[in-house]
């Protein structure tokens, strides 16, 4: 045999014997890496309560569906208690625990809303606790409901996530029917939040505006930016909505402007400005209505929906109210969920126009000219 076709054999045969090797050293670090994770395994899990567990092991895929497809809301500790004397229901939110994190953070920046139905005359809302699932409320809420009522209406308490900028996510939501419940003693118990009902009440829309107040000028300016989602009025799905921007004075109607008329659209853009006189003073007594319009030409105008802020706003417009307070000179802007104009207008309440000085009125030649 030629002497390059030995050295071809030898080389061939040096190089299967390398391919061996090469495979059985492969096989044995697999085989290794193998044991030592599972020996980790059974070491990380030792002593780890079913609780623990449920937090560090995350299920398979295909195991995502399988069991209990309850989703974990939280819970909420409320009371109830009933004085037959004064036909008032008094509803605590004192707290809730283990909220369902809504923000990226994993936290949530929750409060209540607080309602009766079917006669749902008043809506009344928590503060809002700032990057927290465990917050403590401790704030009692009266409406005014007769026996007869009492039997036939339930209480809605619905825990949000706020949202400046954004829509406000609802967490979960407890219905209490009143008929169920002892009116002789005090109730307080907690209970999960259930998922929000289908029959949602009516979405009348919402609308953001930014507020600014200047204490040494004396100058409120509102700017009624947009809205959007608006409740249709007009027969072809749509509506012509306009805003009113309204003070009221210890209760009294004192001063108003409105926007331009926006035709036929659910999601209006105004970006308009409207600056008020208030001092210092009256700003404390002051509140603020902003409702938005349905324009008619041959009918009248309907209410779409209202929402009030100032000293007797609670919620989420108090907040919006007490952060323009507190940062004078700078605009705070904010979304609001519009209510119907009868809840508004029960609880705020108003009385006529703020009666003018007795010397304004006998002195000033305008009052005599346009009010006589």
């Amino acid at each position: 045999m030629p002497r390059w076709v030995i050295y071809l054999i030898f080389a061939a045969g040096g190089l299967l014997i390398l391919l061996f090797c090469l495979c059985v050293c492969i096989k044995c670090c697999c085989k290794g890496k193998k044991k030592k994770r599972q020996k980790n395994e059974q070491i990380n899990m030792k002593g780890v309560d079913g609780k623990t567990a449920t937090a560090l092991v995350q299920p398979d895929v295909w195991d995502v569906d399988y069991g209990s497809t309850t989703e974990q809301r939280g819970k909420l500790l409320y009371s109830l208690e009933y004085n037959a004397t004064l036909s008032e229901l008094i509803v605590g939110i004192k707290q809730a625990n283990n909220l369902k994190a809504m923000d990226l953070g994993r936290s949530s920046d929750p409060y209540v809303k607080v309602y009766t139905v079917p006669e749902k005359s008043k809506t009344y809302e928590t503060k809002v606790f700032k990057s927290t699932l465990n917050p403590v409320f401790n704030e009692m809420f009266t409406f005014q409901l007769s026996k007869s009522t009492l039997l036939k209406s339930t209480v809605v308490m619905k825990v949000f996530d706020f949202n400046r900028f954004t829509k406000h996510e609802i967490i979960g939501e407890l219905r209490v029917q009143l008929c169920d419940i002892d009116r002789n003693h005090v109730i307080e118990e907690w209970q999960d939040l259930a998922e929000p009902a289908k029959f949602e009440e009516e979405n009348l829309g919402e609308i953001c505006f930014s507020l600014r107040y200047v204490p040494t000028a004396s100058k409120l300016t509102v700017v009624i930016l947009e809205g959007k989602n608006l409740k249709s009025m007009d027969f072809g799905g749509s509506s012509d909505p306009y805003v009113k921007v309204q003070l009221a004075l210890d209760k009294r109607k004192w001063k108003k402007k409105k926007t331009s008329i926006k035709k036929k659209t659910l999601n209006p853009y105004f970006n308009e400005s409207f600056t008020f006189d208030v001092s210092f003073d009256q700003i404390q007594r002051v509140n603020l209505v902003i409702s938005v319009w349905d324009h008619d030409a041959m009918t009248r105008n309907d209410a779409i929906g209202k929402v009030f802020l100032g000293c007797d706003a609670t919620g989420n417009q108090l907040r919006h109210w007490a952060d323009m307070l507190s940062n004078p000179r700078r605009p705070i802007a904010q979304w609001h969920s519009l209510l119907s104009a009868e809840q508004v207008n029960s609880t705020l309440a108003l009385k006529k126009k703020v009666p003018l000085p007795t010397r304004l009125k006998e002195n000033n030649p305008l009052f005599e000219k346009h009010f006589k």
